[in-house]
């Protein structure tokens, strides 16, 4: 009897495996779109408050054009994926599925064309936008429990098109933080960026769960200020005033807290905010500039390698889910 019901066990555990992942898909998929529509919306109406009143530098040419080379990488490698896979496109259906689908490109495309200033090289901001829509499809990363098969991007797509484009491109930049308050005096310069911690806030505490995500990365970018300045004898005001600007804002709420391309555990932000306020003192250490696009990029590129080479020596022996499955069904003809 003890013998069946281990056997019974067996045959039932990859089921119940896939039951769970799943589920956990499921759980995935409806906390990501719930936050993807939720950042689509603050950061479609930020780019019109920016062009329209706050004074942007760029043109009003550059988000179009990087929302039509976002728009379009993804419904190419969409449509490649899907065909190599011998399945519908995930925005084939309505216009409703397109809307979604297209949601995580608009977020990508408005960002880059946002923090990058490229004068009258609209081009370089749209090399940026199909680089960071294309690195979703290129670089990924096996996360299945061996009953199914569940790949997805490791690297933040729009941190490292910009990343790509800065490297590539030295006349290329980013966007000068006054932009966001050039047009602007008095309360308002507080109450913008209060706005904004205030929603980005919200969005992290109810659609992403990176609260803690946040709260260690400023908090480690505070801390490495003051040690830079110890060690190196400067002033503390000027290893802490990248954080007064709203760049740095929008990087802490809206770009380090991607739930695709960050962890879910309060163990694992915690790591990942740390990782990247180290990464960037090292980087200023060096004298290199836009240390925090670099470091995101680099702490990514690591957590992703690490996820590939924890599913190496996880991941199950075909054979044995082989077996089990066969069990499984011949103990339900019983």
């Amino acid at each position: 009897m003890s013998s069946i019901i281990l056997n019974r066990d067996l045959a039932l555990k990859p089921a119940r495996a896939q039951t769970r992942a799943l589920g956990a898909d499921r759980w995935y998929s409806q906390t990501r779109l719930g936050g993807l529509s939720r950042f689509a919306l603050a950061i479609t109406i930020l780019n019109i408050a920016g062009h329209l009143f706050l004074g942007f530098e760029q043109s009003w040419l550059t988000p179009f054009v990087a929302l039509a080379a976002a728009y379009g990488t993804e419904l190419i490698g969409e449509s490649l994926e899907a065909w190599a896979n011998h399945r519908p496109p995930r925005y084939a259906g309505s216009l409703v599925d397109l809307v979604k689908f297209l949601l995580p490109a608009h977020i990508t495309g408005l960002a880059v064309g946002m923090l990058l200033y490229a004068a009258e090289n609209v081009a370089a901001v749209g090399f940026a936008a199909a680089i960071a829509m294309a690195s979703k499809y290129v670089v990924r990363v096996d996360v299945g429990d061996g009953t199914r098969r569940i790949t997805r991007h490791v690297l933040n797509p729009s941190n490292f098109g910009i990343t790509v484009t800065l490297l590539l491109f030295p006349r290329v930049g980013i966007a000068p933080p006054y932009q966001f308050t050039e047009n602007t005096s008095g309360l308002v310069d507080w109450i913008l960026p209060l706005i904004i911690v205030c929603t980005g806030s919200y969005l992290n505490i109810k659609a992403t769960g990176r609260i803690a995500l946040i709260l260690t990365w400023v908090s480690a970018f505070a801390l490495q200020a003051v040690l830079r300045s110890i060690i190196n004898g400067t002033p503390v005001v000027a290893a802490l005033l990248p954080m007064t600007g709203f760049a740095f804002i929008l990087f802490t709420f809206y770009m380090i807290t991607d739930p695709a391309t960050s962890p879910s555990t309060i163990l694992g932000q915690v790591c990942f905010g740390a990782a990247i306020a180290a990464g960037y003192a090292v980087l200023m250490e060096l004298h290199i500039v836009f240390g925090m696009f670099y470091a995101l990029t680099a702490v990514t590129a690591g957590r992703g390698l690490m996820l590939a080479l924890a599913n190496l020596r996880t991941r199950p022996d075909a054979t044995a889910i082989a077996t089990a499955e066969l069990l499984n069904l011949t103990l339900k003809k019983q």
